[in-house]
């Protein structure tokens, strides 16, 4: 499986550096594997989808591996105390799933140097500490497309997350797309600053719909926006929705449509094995749909023939490096431009991404 790599930036940042094998697996004894998770296996989303990730190294490696999982694991001094109990438990691998674990993990990564770490999301990264991520604004450029040619109120939604570059890459990409196929098109983004809050969640979406919004993207790890769009249908609306890091199935054919999942196993194999031969090393990765990391799952009969070819086109362009999400004319939300005429964003643009693109209204909260 190919994969991109880049060397991201960061006070933590070292050279990279291979580690021997872990002491228990030349005594012939399982590598223990640790997860730390931020919401519940049970979520239907996030977490959901990691935990996939570490059974399918369970069923992938059986008895050469143990692995242990924490999770709603507050991001905080929570995460580093979770994380340093792991280590001590004779953890010879962590992953940490969380934009929010970043600094606990290289805090407990630099009092445990024999331990492999590996941060999902993040950018900071050490002898003992690689990241991973995956590229979530091409699903989103696809579903962005689907989200502009549905709509009939031309008002689609995103619930955001937080204010961080991967949520903001979504954003501006899906509303690009959306735009692109449909210049009438507007945007409500809603941060509900939370990964996972079914209630705060339900909440939003429930707003948005009051404003007249019948697309509704999430970039949160609960099934809420879709049990509420579930029930505006059940009244007499027509509300479509895509599910998030997992396929969320539960909710064919409407109101989910489609989804954006993200597969981690593939990866999680890879560095698990990698770890058993002692060829482990300190990089950071960030795969998309042609590495299989970013998937869009099965669009529905609910979904129009032609939206459904455009979708379809869209994943074949983009997973054969024939198109870029973040290609020019782009411009700021201020009119400045951000790349021009067939220009296109380089990693470090996007994971520094602060700002929202022309046509989006409101701020990006601090």
């Amino acid at each position: 499986m190919k994969r991109r790599t880049f060397l991201a930036t960061g006070s933590a940042v070292a050279a990279s550096a291979a580690f021997g094998l872990p002491a228990r697996a030349q005594d012939g004894e399982p590598v223990k594997i640790g997860f730390v998770y931020v919401g519940p296996i049970g979520d239907g989303g996030w977490t959901f989808q990691h935990n996939e990730g570490r059974l399918a190294v369970e069923e992938h490696f059986g008895d050469r591996v143990e692995t242990i999982y924490q999770e709603s694991v507050p991001e905080g001094p929570d995460a580093e105390r979770v994380i340093t109990q792991m280590a001590l438990q004779g953890a010879d691998l962590i992953f940490t799933t969380s934009f929010g674990y970043m600094e606990p993990t290289v805090n407990v990564a630099a009092q445990f140097p024999d331990v492999k770490f590996e941060h999902a999301t993040g950018y900071m990264r050490a002898d003992n500490l690689a990241t991973y991520d995956a590229r979530f604004y091409e699903g989103r450029a696809v579903i962005g497309t689907m989200a502009g040619m549905l709509t009939k109120t031309n008002k689609i939604g995103y619930i955001g997350s937080f204010p961080i570059p991967e949520v903001i890459q979504g954003i501006n990409s899906s509303f690009l797309h959306a735009r692109k196929v449909n210049p009438d098109v507007e945007m409500v983004v809603i941060w509900a600053y939370t990964w996972f809050d079914p209630a705060r969640e339900a909440d939003a979406a429930q707003a948005m719909i009051e404003q007249g919004v019948d697309v509704i993207l999430q970039h949160t790890d609960s099934t809420a926006p879709q049990a509420a769009a579930a029930a505006a249908n059940e009244a007499g609306a027509e509300i479509y929705t895509f599910g998030q890091a997992s396929d969320m199935a539960s909710f064919k054919p409407m109101p989910r449509v489609s989804s954006i999942i993200d597969n981690w196993a593939p990866y999680y194999i890879d560095r698990v094995q990698q770890v058993i031969d002692g060829t482990w090393e300190s990089t950071h990765t960030w795969g998309g749909i042609a590495d299989g990391e970013v998937e869009i799952g099965e669009i529905t009969d609910a979904v129009p023939a032609e939206v459904k070819a455009a979708a379809e086109d869209m994943i074949a362009r983009i997973s054969s490096g024939e198109y870029h999400p973040f290609t020019g004319p782009i411009n700021r939300q201020d009119g400045s431009v951000f790349l021009a005429e067939g220009e296109v964003a380089t990693d470090e643009q996007l994971v520094s991404m602060d700002f929202y693109v022309e046509g989006l209204t409101g701020e990006i909260p601090n």
